[in-house]
């Protein structure tokens, strides 16, 4: 029963984390955010203290539980090697493992690395996404979004344009941004990690995982662990051989702590009962094994139900998950204006919740999450080494709406704080720029003032280019005083619909500023 309570919560968790990165409708961050916020490398970079605290007491009572039910790499992991064992040879899918000695070099190497990584993040030396290439959660992100979340959205627009033809509006079509750069680092990471779980089950998780090698290390002292009983054990090697973290030594009957995740698949195979998951004072017996119980394992035909538990739970959970309607986004459809370049800002953008640049930089973990789950399509992937693979403000495809807080909401790290809609519709993240050389009104091509129509704070207004000369053209002038940097004026610039002006970029665009205020 352990074994199977532990497959419905890693089945529920695995899929909550994946339906995070994947929704763009905001339903899911509203009910599974909180499993964002508990991840370890998340609470260690924001200092959320509780999340910290449960996780270390979690660690304390049961070993790596976390790793087991609550990591997604972990269970990702899982998902592989339990693939494996169905698809492969007969041989290889009951005693796929055996015992291997811990990689302690390279374990400490990789948390020395990742703890230098962690400390010149916050120094701004680099940004805390190189620390975050090191990060499960963050890197389960970057998978979830670069393959997952493109076949969520094909099947979503296949049912929008099914529903469009029969006049119903259930599901509309969407278009998120995509990054050659995250698809790469995403395709390398998949790799690795799918190569160490096919091969050596929990290999990533105690060779290169910093939160592995930590929370192992920690373990050792848990209340709760498997323990040996060699007064029943016949020798048959099940145990270790099914080890996915090859940490059972059959020949002197222990296990390494450091790196045993807490799995129950040895107490489920061990047919004998002679593993159990009791308390840690009780430490395993040293009786020689007897002849009678060595016999034992000849006599006894134990069918294997690990693939009809699988089965069972997967059914149940599959069965019990419906897919909601989908919400219309924020603000309504507007008129399809010219694809334009991205301007080249002088300072970015951060978010509004971001406080600055410097505390967005020194915080973010680059897991992709406040992207996927923007609706307005306003966050990119950065290829700039100083924000590498961070989010960056685009307005090529949409614009930051006042009454849209989700991206605060769902980053876990403290890169961006939660905010209400009241403080995020005053807090100014950057300022509007004009160049009249390419508007199309100011040049007197034509009447245009898109930038004022549009401007959810009225902070653009249309005033004639020669002071007191009504008959002179229009240009839009900025009240900084007023202006919160949203975007709406950049997205809607027609700039390039009109044949006398060739200009790919737009003739309004926002400049970030490096510490953010209400106005």
């Amino acid at each position: 029963m352990l074994k199977k309570f532990r497959y419905l919560i890693a089945i529920i968790s695995l899929l909550a984390v994946t339906m995070l990165f994947t929704d763009f409708t905001g339903t899911a961050s509203g009910y599974f955010g909180w499993l964002a916020k508990i991840q370890f490398v998340p609470a260690l970079i924001s200092l959320n203290l509780i999340a910290l605290a449960v996780i270390m007491v979690m660690t304390l009572l049961f070993g790596r539980i976390y790793c087991s039910v609550i990591c997604p790499m972990g269970i990702f992991q899982d998902v592989i090697s339990w693939i494996k064992r169905h698809i492969g040879p007969k041989s290889k899918r009951y005693n796929p493992y055996k015992y291997q000695k811990a990689a302690t070099i390279t374990r400490i190497s990789m948390l020395m690395l990742f703890a230098a990584l962690f400390i010149t993040g916050f120094t701004h030396i680099v940004s805390a996404s190189i620390a975050g290439l090191l990060d499960p959660y963050s890197g389960y992100g970057r998978i979830s979004t670069s393959f997952f979340a493109p076949v969520w959205d094909w099947v979503n627009n296949i049912l929008a344009e099914r529903s469009a033809e029969n006049a119903s509006y259930t599901f509309y079509a969407i278009s998120r941004q995509t990054s050659t750069i995250l698809t790469v680092v995403a395709s390398v990471t998949a790799l690795i990690v799918i190569l160490f779980a096919w091969f050596t089950g929990r290999g990533y998780c105690n060779k290169i995982c910093p939160v592995g090698t930590i929370l192992g290390y920690l373990s050792q002292l848990s209340i709760l662990r498997p323990v040996i009983d060699n007064t029943k054990c016949i020798g048959c090697r099940k145990c270790a051989h099914n080890c996915k973290a090859s940490c059972i030594d059959p020949d002197t009957h222990t296990i390494d702590y450091t790196r045993c995740v807490t799995c129950f698949d040895c107490i489920n195979n061990c047919k004998e009962n002679a593993i159990s998951y009791t308390f840690s004072h009780q430490s395993p017996k040293k009786t020689i094994l007897k002849e009678d119980n060595i016999k034992k394992s000849f006599e006894k035909g134990h069918p294997d139900t690990g693939r009809r538990n699988f089965l069972a739970i997967g059914g149940v959970i599959a069965s019990a998950i419906a897919i909601n309607a989908a919400e219309k986004p924020y603000g309504s459809v507007v008129t399809t204006l010219k694809d334009k370049k991205r301007p080249i800002r002088k300072t970015p953008l951060a978010p509004p919740g971001a406080l600055s640049i410097e505390n967005f930089t020194n915080h973010c973990t680059a897991c992709q999450l406040c992207i996927t789950s923007c609706p307005n399509s306003v966050l990119s992937t950065s290829t700039d080494f100083s924000t590498f693979m961070q989010p960056r403000m685009d307005f090529s495809m949409g614009y930051c709406r006042p009454e849209c807080n989700i991206c605060s909401s769902v980053c876990p790290s403290g890169a961006i704080k939660p905010i209400d809609l009241a403080t995020k519709s005053s807090t100014k993240v950057g300022r509007a720029v004009v160049n009249t050389s390419i508007c199309i009104s100011a040049t007197g091509e034509t009447s245009c003032g898109n930038c004022a129509r549009h401007c959810p704070a009225s902070a653009i207004l249309m005033v004639h280019t020669i002071h007191g000369d009504s008959s002179s053209p229009l240009r839009p002038a900025v009240d900084e005083s007023r202006c919160i940097g949203c975007g709406s004026c950049e997205y809607h610039c027609p700039v390039g619909n009109v044949a006398a002006i060739k200009s790919d970029y737009p003739a309004i665009h926002v400049e970030g500023i490096e510490i953010h205020h209400t106005i």
